[in-house]
């Protein structure tokens, strides 16, 4: 049975801007060190493995093309010999584990979220739905399959990236599926001072309009990381601040304090009878919901680009036959 309470841990460290390698190992120290301080969940930043794409914020794109060359080149398959590598580590913990990485597939990148079970099970994999400003010529787009909330050691845990949070409908997905535990996650060292000051108010209402916890990793980086991005000290002004690694119970209020600069990380025990407490007052997707004056359709079919139809005898395909004579198949993704 699941325990009423959950000890939960918001990580802001930086990657090895060097390659997937040496990100991964900071990934499993950092999960070794959370479970040692008794955590039973860790979340990591956005996009960490093998790091998030800064150069794309500070470079035009004629000159991105090396670096996102690279990106292509560091980045993480699924499954792979890394996602396998932090399986095992959230089965010898015992943790649940979600991870912003970039995703290759072939010849796209993906921002995709990744959340282990405690018993190293991958059980979800999904990927942002609509990249950022510049992120857009970095990254492919997600679908609603990945709209999903997932039943875990610790309770039903849901996730979105950076401003996904200002779609809300994407949320009320999340919403309607009971989600408990929420997951998110921002670049960090990004924008300015002002970004931090949004992410706070953006885990805070989301805390409180879906009556569940918030666990939000923001990234770090060193100066030495920011001057290797890029030389100009204008530009580098672009690449500070930001961060607001965080807790929140469903009531709005932070549970630890939060984190908005170096590296270390948040830990707090969440309450779960709070979510019953705050639901008892306002449940967005019950007793206070009008369904019958606005409600949401979510597609939740995996967006592929072709689908294949076959006559279910094996004979050649008539493409004048009804649609209930065919059999539609869904290609893998190998």
């Amino acid at each position: 049975m699941r325990n009423d309470t959950v000890r939960a841990a918001a990580i802001q460290i930086a990657p090895d801007l060097s390659g997937r390698a040496g990100t991964v190992e900071r990934v499993l120290n950092a999960i070794a060190e959370a479970a040692d301080k008794g955590a039973d969940l860790a979340v990591f930043p956005e996009t960490f493995v093998p790091y998030y794409p800064y150069f794309s914020f500070v470079l035009p794109p004629v000159q991105q093309g090396p670096e996102h060359l690279r990106l292509y080149e560091e980045a993480v398959t699924v499954p792979s010999g890394e996602t396998r590598a932090v399986a095992e580590a959230a089965k010898r913990r015992k943790m649940v584990v979600v991870l912003g990485v970039n995703e290759r597939d072939h010849g796209s990148l993906y921002n995709t979220q990744l959340i282990f079970d405690a018993d190293g099970t991958l059980k979800l994999k999904r990927r942002k739905i609509t990249p950022t400003f510049h992120e857009r010529m970095i990254w492919g787009q997600g679908d609603g399959a990945g709209l999903k909330v997932v039943d875990t050691a610790i309770g039903r845990v849901g996730a979105l990236a950076c401003w996904e949070h200002y779609n809300p409908l994407a949320r009320y997905a999340l919403m309607t599926q009971s989600e408990e535990i929420h997951a998110s996650h921002f670049p960090g060292s990004l924008v300015g001072p002002i970004f931090g000051e949004q992410i706070e108010v953006t885990m805070r209402h989301h805390a409180l309009e879906s009556g569940c916890f918030v666990v939000n990793a923001t990234g770090w980086l060193t100066e030495v990381q920011i001057a290797a991005i890029h030389p100009d000290p204008k530009l580098q002004k672009g690449l500070r601040d930001g961060c607001m690694t965080c807790i929140i119970s469903p009531e709005g209020r932070h549970l630890a304090d939060p984190l908005t600069e170096g590296e270390g990380m948040v830990i707090a025990d969440l309450d779960m009878r709070l979510i019953a407490k705050r639901k008892r007052m306002m449940d967005s997707v019950g007793h206070y919901s009008r369904p019958e004056l606005l409600h949401l359709v979510h597609d939740m079919r995996e967006a592929r680009p072709v689908r294949q139809v076959h006559d279910v005898d094996g004979e050649e395909d008539d493409q004048d036959a009804p649609l209930g004579a065919r059999r539609l198949e869904e290609p893998s993704n190998a």
